[in-house]
């Protein structure tokens, strides 16, 4: 009766531990990824949202089975602070959008997987070894807005054709306006013009620039995309240039749609909302030094007609014919 007993205990204790063998295993593969996204913007915005359908569109739903830790630094001071809180958490794969933001979280770590949402140029700047084979824990979309310098001062040429000084207005914050100021100034001597370079700390120093640029009679102002991203921050750069009747030029449509005169360049949420498929890839295995670098392919071309009339500019009709949209 003992033995009989005793074999009936061994039997129901290895059926409780194969049973929680059995849930460990279940829950192991039920286990939610978590991922961690910064930016510099200062609270939810159409360009997380992008990312959020991207990831809608994979499947994946915040809180059933994906949770996203959002991170807002308004600005750049924060953003070492909150790419090393999000390291801390030991997520499965990190996204980072703009430049000093992806440049934060590369400092941060070294080995886990890092996604770019929409820096301007990853190689330049660093982050990967070539767009082909990017050869270390960082990949993602690029928008290639450094390059698309000579095309701008082409569209200032043929709108201002006797501008021959013009500003770029940089963000000392940003590790890519280097490259910006050096694309604009190598694209500036092909069209005999001179750039003023105008590089701030921030938006505290907009009315300053542009009175620098009245004091030095420039023709037109350049625009670096980095102050386009933030609506406040667009709206008074083009608030200031229509004030002081300055053709103002940048990348993003955004620009164009606040009041700038002309904005030439890729969609700005389209590489966020893509930025998702680079998470997914990552979570289903696959490494970034194996994943391309993606380029945009489409570029286009927003002229705003009411502030051209505001300012006294005339937009040749060969040029208005070209564009993608004209703000009437």
């Amino acid at each position: 009766m003992m033995r009989a007993t005793g074999k009936i205990l061994g039997l129901f204790f290895g059926a409780l531990l194969f049973a929680g063998s059995f849930s460990a295993e279940a829950q192991q593969q039920k286990k939610i990824p978590r991922i961690g996204y910064l930016t510099i913007l200062a609270g939810p915005s159409d360009r997380d949202a992008a990312f959020r359908q991207g990831l809608k569109d994979l499947g994946y739903i915040q809180g059933k089975n994906i949770t996203v830790e959002y991170r807002y630094a308004n600005g750049t001071d924060r953003l070492r602070e909150l790419a090393a809180e999000l390291v801390r958490l030991k997520l499965d794969v990190f996204v980072a959008e703009t430049t000093p933001a992806v440049q934060a979280v590369k400092n941060a770590t070294a080995t886990e997987p890092i996604v770019m949402a929409a820096v301007a140029d990853p190689v330049g700047s660093g982050f990967v070894m070539s767009l082909a084979r990017p050869g270390g824990n960082i990949t993602g979309l690029s928008l290639i807005l450094p390059e698309l310098a000579a095309k701008r001062l082409e569209l200032v040429r043929e709108v201002l054709p006797r501008v021959n000084r013009l500003a770029f207005l940089a963000h000392s914050g940003n590790p890519a306006h280097k490259l910006f100021v050096k694309e604009a100034q190598d694209a500036a001597a092909s069209f005999a013009m001179q750039v003023q370079r105008l590089v701030i700390d921030g938006p505290e120093e907009f009315e300053s620039a542009f009175s620098v640029m009245v004091k030095e009679k420039v023709g037109a102002v350049v625009v670096q995309p980095f102050f386009v991203i933030v609506p406040e921050q667009r709206r008074r750069i083009t608030d200031l240039a229509t004030k002081n009747r300055l053709p103002a030029v940048s990348d993003f449509v955004e620009f164009a749609d606040a009041g700038g005169l002309i904005s030439y360049g890729p969609n700005a949420l389209e590489p966020i909302r893509r930025s998702a498929i680079y998470v997914d890839k990552i979570l289903k295995c696959a490494k970034p030094t194996d994943l391309p670098v993606e380029q945009p392919t489409k570029f286009a071309l927003w002229i705003n007609l009411k502030t051209a009339k505001q300012i006294g500019v005339t937009i040749p009709p060969n040029v208005l014919a070209r564009a993608d949209k004209v703000i009437r």
